[in-house]
């Protein structure tokens, strides 16, 4: 059996999960070869009859335990197993969304229908009032002897890599030609905008090609709001409000998901779900509502997929509740087709295999909604799909006991490097669901792909080093990062980090 194993293992020559030399897969392996040819191989069945989890034989639960390598490796599985209430199941093709102003536009009037935005570039800009606070800042904290405020540490010879005194001067020379006052200058979001670099004689016209940086003033707060186009074909759309209570900007902070804060417990940025709660002032219902009015303006098709809180803190990671400035709902959306979902998982794609790689990768489509007590706190929207036509229709499906074969497989094999840096790994499956995810053959095409149905397996594991310090992720239960990802049509392995 275990040779067996060492064949399957082999047969998948894309992804991290590979070893290196792979050979090409053999005809009768469990794992079929991937990329365009397979995409183009996948076969029509008979017209589907009966719901799909009884055609699939999907239990409510599945839960199993396998030990490997006398103990130092177990895979522990008490999972939900979820499937959509869904009769058919097709492939679908797939390209990325023009990027045009129109786009943009259709953003920017959700989200700030009526208010004034500014350019970045000027708006960004310290005034004399700012310089001056961060002076007399630094010198407080020079005058109590902390010399490293913002934790740089040190260099490979002992010295500070953050120099206060030089920090200090560089902002007194500054303080001589900043503004009073902050300029703002009123633009439309859009690509290509034109602004005005350096300072003075020295200033020069310059283009921003393909990034827009601005500041949304409303009823409710300042809004950062950018546009990235330069990794294209991926676009991005982020707003964030901007945080008031922050004294020190200067300062690490941010917003962190639910599931890493509420994991592990033994952990110093452990928080518990009561203590988020007791930060929070809206109801769930509300924020939702919220979040889920936005997104159907937006008009792509998109539905609520996840959420999770999210808290919002200052101080350098692992800072705990004295450090908690504000909290909130943390919304996921994403498609359905025909009762079927795309489903969320954490990574956000667009990974090389390494660093000499020349080829353009293209991320996951995304849209993630933060709403705390005062609206919108943050917004996500990642490469919108075009959703084309039908590619396979009734596509034929592996029955979940095949699926369950090759997951217990290779869970043992893609951990075979793992127990050389540790002395044991124990994972903990605790959500196993059937969706839709979207690959592509990078080398081929890098803006358009196909959307095959899939199985995920979702968890956290526990580690023990080589030292014996033992260390936890949590026990999984809110999970959304998938440990294996397997072609429910074929079987085969797809690697989330690059998309196939």
């Amino acid at each position: 059996m275990k040779k067996k194993i060492r064949t399957v293992f082999l047969g998948i020559c894309m992804g991290s999960m590979a070893l290196a030399g792979c050979e090409k897969t053999p005809k009768e392996a469990i794992v079929r070869e991937k990329g365009a040819d397979s995409m183009r191989q996948y076969e029509s069945g008979e017209q589907a009859k009966g719901a799909l989890k009884e055609r699939l034989k999907v239990p409510e639960q599945y839960k199993n335990e396998s030990v490997y390598e006398d103990g130092r490796l177990v895979i522990e599985t008490d999972a939900d197993v979820f499937v959509p209430d869904a009769d058919a199941v097709h492939t679908y093709a797939v390209s990325a969304k023009e990027m045009n102003q129109e786009l943009i536009d259709r953003v920017t009037d959700v989200f700030f229908e009526g208010d004034t935005i500014y350019h970045g570039y000027a708006y960004h800009q310290w005034t004399k009032e700012d310089l001056q606070q961060m002076i007399t800042r630094l010198k407080k904290y020079k005058s109590e002897g902390n010399l490293d405020p913002y934790k740089y540490g040190t260099d490979e010879n002992g010295n500070l890599q953050y120099d206060i005194n030089a920090v200090i001067e560089s902002y007194e020379e500054q303080l001589q030609t900043a503004p009073e006052e902050r300029e703002k200058v009123e633009v439309k979001p859009a690509l290509n905008l034109e602004y005005w670099s350096g300072k003075g004689e020295d200033g020069k016209k310059e283009v921003d090609t393909d990034h827009f940086s601005g500041v949304a003033e409303t009823e409710s707060g300042a809004y950062y709001y950018t546009i990235d186009y330069a990794l294209k074909p991926d676009v991005r759309f982020h707003i964030s409000k901007r945080k008031d209570e922050v004294q020190d900007s200067m300062e690490f902070s941010g917003w962190t998901e639910g599931e890493f804060v509420m994991a592990d417990r033994e952990s110093p940025s452990y928080l518990s779900e009561e203590e988020i709660q007791n930060m929070l002032h809206i109801s769930y219902e509300d924020a939702k509502k919220i979040a889920e009015e936005k997104v159907e303006k937006l008009g792509l098709g998109l539905s609520l997929a996840a959420w999770d809180y999210s808290v919002f803190r200052q101080g350098e990671p692992g800072t705990g509740e004295e450090r908690m400035l504000d909290a909130g709902y943390l919304f996921q959306f994403s498609r359905k087709l025909e009762g079927v979902p795309i489903t969320y998982e954490l990574n956000w794609g667009g990974a090389l295999e390494d660093m000499d790689s020349t080829l353009v990768p293209w991320s996951y489509e995304r849209c993630s909604i933060l709403v705390g007590d005062d609206g919108i706190q943050e917004v996500t929207l990642l490469n919108p799909y075009d959703i084309g036509e039908i590619q396979t229709e009734n596509v034929t499906l592996m029955d979940f006991e095949s699926i369950l074969h090759i997951y217990e497989q290779m869970m043992e094999v893609s951990n075979a490097d793992v127990l050389n840096y540790e002395t044991k790994r124990t994972y903990h499956i605790r959500d196993i669901r059937f969706g839709y995810m979207r690959i592509y053959d990078p080398a081929a095409d890098n803006d358009a792909g196909l959307l095959v149905p899939v199985w995920d397996f979702f968890g956290n594991f526990d580690v023990v080093d080589l030292d014996g310090t033992v260390s936890s992720s949590g026990t999984g239960e809110r999970s959304t990062r998938s440990f294996l990802t397997i072609n429910a049509i074929d079987g085969s392995i797809i690697d989330r980090q690059y998309g196939y």
